[in-house]
């Protein structure tokens, strides 16, 4: 119902006439990242987000967990592909040292988070950016930062970048080799284009 018009004397003042139905609030702009999927793994084994939409420009997976032992570094793969299609490079730092080091002919990409030890209170944490993962006609690259600290020991961070060597649409994407506790996340988003 819209209000045409206020009689005199009525308690409303110094009225404003809107023409949407915000209303005077700011405009809501709907975040450009939209959750796909999420896991919760407690366990060592190997993790697979199946059936990803190609609706999207790129794919981001954030992690977010706690190690069951002292194997921290993952190896992941896009549609059940082993072989030997990817590769990769990695700098890392642990605040004495540093070291880059790069791998062609690789069965899948490396997700080393950093550090050394056991920790299953101190998360280590990762952002995979996968761009232009829907593509029929490039290869798949993905950059991944990541790192933990452990209070002081076996902490450290690193970059690393890969390359899946298929033209292939990514449908799945796999994680296989970490050891997780209970409190890990693994989330899986959407990008949009623009």
């Amino acid at each position: 119902m819209a209000i045409t018009s206020i009689k005199t004397g009525s308690s409303f003042t110094n009225l404003v006439k809107y023409n949407d139905f915000l209303a005077g609030n700011p405009s809501f702009i709907p975040s450009s990242y939209e959750s796909i999927a999420s896991l919760t793994p407690s366990s060592y084994g190997t993790y697979e987000f199946t059936s990803i939409p190609s609706t999207y420009a790129s794919l981001q997976l954030r992690i977010s967990s706690l190690d069951a032992s002292a194997n921290n570094t993952w190896i992941m793969t896009f549609n059940n592909s082993g072989g030997t299609n990817y590769a990769y490079h990695t700098l890392s730092g642990n605040g004495a040292t540093v070291a880059a080091t790069g791998y062609a002919n690789q069965a899948g990409i490396d997700v080393n988070t950093g550090g050394s030890g056991t920790s299953s209170t101190q998360p280590t944490v990762a952002i995979i950016d996968i761009h232009d993962y829907a593509s029929t006609t490039n290869y798949k690259t993905a950059r991944i930062f990541c790192g933990t600290d452990k209070n002081g020991t076996g902490g450290a961070v690193n970059l690393n970048s890969g390359v899946w060597k298929s033209t292939s649409a990514i449908t799945t994407l796999t994680l296989a080799g970490g050891s997780f506790s209970s409190g890990t996340t693994l989330a899986l988003y959407g990008i949009k284009g623009a």
